[in-house]
């Protein structure tokens, strides 16, 4: 059986950047599980999935705009410092914030001024092209 629409994919992959640096991996791990066409991973992995058969490994390359999307300039907010906890003023440091409908979203310190600090809420992975090599484990 082949990996299509409604199919539950069972599968290891390890995901790099293009410079091939590893950002995640589960291999030697628990499985990832997901259902083939129900948007529950990014559409250029998806894609790249499609038609694989249990013991299949491919190399999928996936463009930002099939991933997390290109870098947003409107995700780039400068706060007061204070809100920010003191600890975290260091660019690079990762922050937790709650909207108003109680949703968390991670932050990432971009830049310190000297009253304020400038956040990033993009995706870590935005504007990243992204490899992952996978191999399916099984096909339900």
């Amino acid at each position: 059986m082949s990996v299509q629409d409604g199919s539950l994919v069972s599968l290891e992959y390890t995901l790099r950047l293009d410079d091939l640096s590893v950002v995640e991996s589960n291999v030697g791990q628990e499985p990832m599980q997901y259902t083939q066409g129900a948007n529950q991973i990014i559409p250029g992995l998806e894609r790249g999935l499609a038609g694989l058969e249990a013991g299949d490994s491919r190399r999928v390359t996936v463009q930002p705009e099939e991933a997390y999307g290109a870098v947003d300039p409107d995700g780039f907010q400068e706060v007061e410092k204070q809100l920010v906890p003191e600890g975290a003023w260091t660019v690079g440091s990762l922050l937790v914030a709650t909207d108003r409908d109680g949703h968390e979203r991670q932050l990432r310190v971009h830049e310190v001024r000297e009253h304020t600090v400038i956040v990033d809420m993009n995706h870590p992975l935005a504007g990243k092209t992204l490899v992952f090599d996978v191999k399916v484990l099984a096909v339900g």
